[in-house]
């Protein structure tokens, strides 16, 4: 039987650019959605449960920010990866979408090739260790099956890459890993991701893993070791 190709929801209120992106995700054995604004993408999520959203930053009426930011308010979409798609190529813009929760970030002009190349990165993160049996560390408890972690036994909202980050982290504790290191090991050797992105990651990570329940933290585990990296250690 044929594995169901992955749905990609493709938001901008551009006609043209839709549909070359159509063109271009389908030649490829994506199966494809649109929506030209953030009221219709939201339905379209809802009602479609696409498996990936390429978003435009600037639409009309709601920002495709705003949207991100809607969507990780809710715990039934939080984990939906997106990628922005944007003519905003300044670094500090490229930070400010992750900071809400976009998981890659692609400027105007792209190539496709580069796009499909990154869709297909994300969504062999997002399907990460599905088969692996749950970790626990302290107060901390990552079930790779139903992709949910537990901090104090109360469950909270995790990001996909967030996710395989922590995951990394806890199959190889007491490890210092660099940059460049976590680059390679959590995001793939042929993704193109800036290293300062990692520190992104980690601040969300630590954010994750604060007192879910008012008592328990568990974002000291992740460590910055000054001048070499990122620890994971529960001591």
């Amino acid at each position: 039987m044929d594995e169901k190709p992955a749905t990609i929801l493709i938001v901008d209120d551009e006609t043209p650019i839709r549909e070359m992106l159509r063109m271009a995700l389908e030649s490829k054995g994506f199966a494809c959605i649109e929506a030209a604004d953030a009221v219709r993408a939201h339905s379209a999520i809802v009602d479609e449960s696409p498996d990936l959203v390429l978003l435009d930053w600037m639409m009309p009426g709601t920002s495709g920010i705003e949207l991100i930011r809607r969507l990780k308010r809710d715990q039934a979409t939080a984990g939906l990866p997106v990628i922005m798609l944007t003519a905003r190529s300044e670094e500090d813009n490229k930070i400010h979408g992750l900071d809400v929760g976009a998981d890659d970030y692609i400027a105007k002009p792209f190539s496709p090739r580069e796009l499909v190349a990154r869709i297909n990165a994300l969504l062999r993160r997002t399907d990460f260790g599905q088969k692996d049996e749950a970790l626990r560390f302290g107060e901390l408890t990552l079930d790779p099956v139903s992709h949910r972690v537990f901090v104090g036994g109360e469950r909270v909202d995790i990001g996909p890459t967030e996710f395989r980050l922590l995951h990394f982290f806890m199959h190889h504790p007491e490890r210092v890993y660099n940059r460049g290191q976590l680059l390679d090991q959590v995001w793939g050797g042929n993704v193109y991701i800036e290293e300062r992105t990692i520190d992104v990651h980690i601040r969300r990570l630590r954010k994750v893993l604060q007192a879910a329940s008012g008592v328990v933290d568990c974002s000291e585990f992740i460590q910055t070791v000054r001048g070499s990296g990122y620890r994971f250690s529960a001591t």
